[in-house]
C-alpha cells in the first residue's frame, strides 16, 4: 500500500472514529435530556401527591364547544376534575349526554375524572310547594321537551331528574358516579336538599372565590380580569366552578383562562383533587 492510500485509509478511520464519537455524544445528550424531563415529571407528580393545599375544580356541562380543549388542557397539566352533567343542548350533536359525546365521556373516565348529576334536563328549582311531609317543587328546565316551561315535580319526580343523569353517566363512562348532584344555577331550598338526601344525593355548590366567572358577560368581566381575580382569591379547600361552554358569553373563558389558572395555582403550591377526595363528600355519605 502506497503512502497516499495509507493516508486516505487513516483519514477515513479518523473520520469514522470522529463520527462515532459525535454519535455517542448525541446519544448521551438525548439520554440526559430524557432523565431530566423524567425527573421534572416525577418531581411535579410528587408535589401534587404530597400537596397539603388542594382545590377541587369542577365543570358543569354546557354547549360543549370547548369540551375538547378542556380535555387537552387537563391531560397536559395532569389535573383530574369532577364533571356535573345534564343533557343540555349543544353546538354539535344530540345533547351533552347523547350518543355524539359518548366517546368523549368514556375517554374522561379512562383518565381518572369523576362524574355526578346536574339533573337530566338542567332543571332549575323555582319554589317550594306542598308540605314538609309531602313536598313538591315548581321547576323550569332549560333543556329537554319542556324547556322554558314552569311545572310541578314531586320530591320523587325531582329525584328521578337527578338519578336519570347519574344513570346515563354510568352507561357512558362505565364508572359509578359520585352520590352527589349540583342544582342548575345552585338554586335550592332546605326542603329540596332534604328530599335529595332522602333519595341518596348530596348537593355540592361552589366556594365564593371558586366562582370563576365564565357565565358573566365578557363585556363586563374580561378573561384577564377573571384570571387575575381567581389567582388572587382562590384558597386551599375551595371548590371551583367552570362550564363546558356558555351560550351567552362572546369571548369564551376556557381558551384564555383555564391553563394559565391551573399553572398559576400550581406555582403557588396548590394541587387539584376530585370531589371523591373531598373530606365532606367521601364515598358513603350519599347514595
Amino acid at each position: 500500500m502506497d503512502a497516499a492510500a495509507r493516508a486516505a485509509l487513516n483519514g477515513g478511520a479518523g473520520r469514522s472514529r470522529l463520527s462515532r464519537g459525535w454519535g455517542q455524544l448525541a446519544r448521551g445528550i438525548r439520554i440526559a435530556i430524557f432523565f431530566i424531563a423524567l425527573g421534572a415529571c416525577i418531581s411535579g407528580a410528587n408535589a401534587q401527591n404530597n400537596c397539603k393545599t388542594p382545590v377541587y375544580l369542577t365543570f358543569d356541562t354546557g354547549h360543549m364547544a370547548v369540551a375538547p380543549l378542556v380535555a387537552e388542557v387537563l391531560a397536559r397539566q395532569q389535573v383530574r376534575v369532577t364533571f356535573f352533567a345534564a343533557n343540555e343542548r349543544t353546538q354539535e350533536g344530540d345533547g351533552s349526554l347523547g350518543a355524539h359525546w359518548a366517546s368523549w365521556w368514556r375517554a374522561r373516565a379512562a383518565e381518572g375524572h369523576e362524574f355526578a348529576s346536574h339533573t337530566w334536563d338542567h332543571t332549575y328549582w323555582r319554589a317550594d310547594l306542598g308540605t314538609v311531609e309531602n313536598p313538591s317543587f315548581r321547576v323550569r328546565p332549560s333543556a329537554g321537551p319542556r324547556e322554558g316551561q314552569d311545572f310541578v315535580l314531586t320530591a320523587a319526580g325531582y329525584c328521578e331528574e337527578i338519578a336519570r343523569a347519574a344513570d346515563r353517566l354510568q352507561v357512558l363512562t362505565g364508572k359509578t358516579p359520585l352520590p352527589l348532584f349540583r342544582a342548575p344555577g345552585g338554586k335550592t331550598s332546605p326542603r329540596l336538599l332534604a328530599s335529595a338526601r332522602a333519595c341518596g344525593f348530596t348537593h355540592v355548590g361552589w366556594s365564593p372565590a371558586g366562582f370563576l366567572g365564565d357565565e358573566l358577560p365578557s363585556e363586563k368581566a374580561s378573561n384577564a380580569a377573571l384570571l387575575h381575580k381567581a389567582l388572587r382569591e382562590v384558597r386551599s379547600g375551595d371548590i371551583l366552578l367552570a362550564h363546558l361552554g356558555i351560550w351567552s358569553r362572546k369571548d369564551p373563558w376556557a381558551p384564555a383562562v383555564l391553563e394559565p389558572l391551573i399553572v398559576g395555582l400550581k406555582e403557588r403550591g396548590v394541587c387539584f383533587r376530585t370531589l371523591r377526595e373531598h373530606p365532606d363528600y367521601a364515598p358513603g355519605k350519599g347514595r
